[in-house]
């Protein structure tokens, strides 16, 4: 099936949302430059990330403080010299999550970020500079050199660190599958690239950053409607 144009997704959205101004307002994203962020706050973001993953959200925000003392800002020379029996020990203190396994990530990934560090960059830069027209590239890195990256997990941590991504939202799947544009499984290589692609045509189509366009989508199909 054609793509359809960006126009006739945002003509349905706005007529679902209560018209153009009330969707304008959902689509305003908070401008943050990824590039300026410190590599500390990077491993912050993709830890608290894991730790939400099928876990109350509001929950781990309000631990957040304790995780950052208890690892030292995720400061990233200081996490890899923490050994295992320490790493233990935090598992234990009951002012954070008690989740040995994915306390045992925070090395993990903290060791992902010091290789690419020694290519002469920080991490942050790394992921500013990936481009969008291969977002899913940048998702696969992170699941294959970090640690509970993979499925949305990666590209939350993303779009909250302010690179542009898309998001395999309930929503965008099914709008994706209720147009015949993907029909196996969601994270397939053909799925990925179709999905990529889609995007790719959108972005150029409408000049419109792919977490906008992502939100457009949803907001264009599915059971969100009109938001009281």
């Amino acid at each position: 099936m054609a793509l359809e144009t960006v126009d006739a997704i945002y003509q349905r959205a706005a007529e679902r949302k209560g018209g153009a101004a009330a969707l304008n307002a959902l689509l305003a994203l908070p401008a943050q430059n990824i590039d300026e962020l410190t590599d500390d706050r990077i491993l912050s973001e993709m830890t608290k990330k894991i730790f939400q993953s099928g876990f109350v959200w509001r929950v781990v925000e309000n631990k957040w403080p304790d995780f950052e003392t208890a690892f030292f800002n995720f400061d990233i020379e200081k996490i890899l010299m923490m050994p295992e029996e320490m790493l233990e020990q935090k598992a234990s203190d009951p002012k954070i999550i008690r989740n040995f396994n994915k306390i045992k990530t925070i090395k993990a990934n903290a060791q992902m970020i010091f290789e690419e560090q020694q290519n002469g960059h920080r991490f942050a830069e790394f992921i500013a500079k990936w481009p969008s027209a291969d977002i899913i590239g940048l998702w696969a890195y992170l699941k294959k050199h970090g640690q509970r990256l993979g499925g949305n997990t990666g590209p939350y941590a993303l779009r909250m660190l302010g690179k542009d991504t898309f998001l395999l939202s309930r929503d965008v799947e099914g709008y994706f599958r209720a147009h015949d544009l993907i029909t196996g499984g969601l994270h397939t290589k053909t799925s990925l690239n179709t999905i990529q692609q889609s995007f790719n045509h959108w972005q150029q189509e409408s000049g419109m950053k792919l977490s906008q366009l992502s939100r457009l989508i949803a907001f264009s199909t599915g059971d969100n409607n009109l938001i009281s």
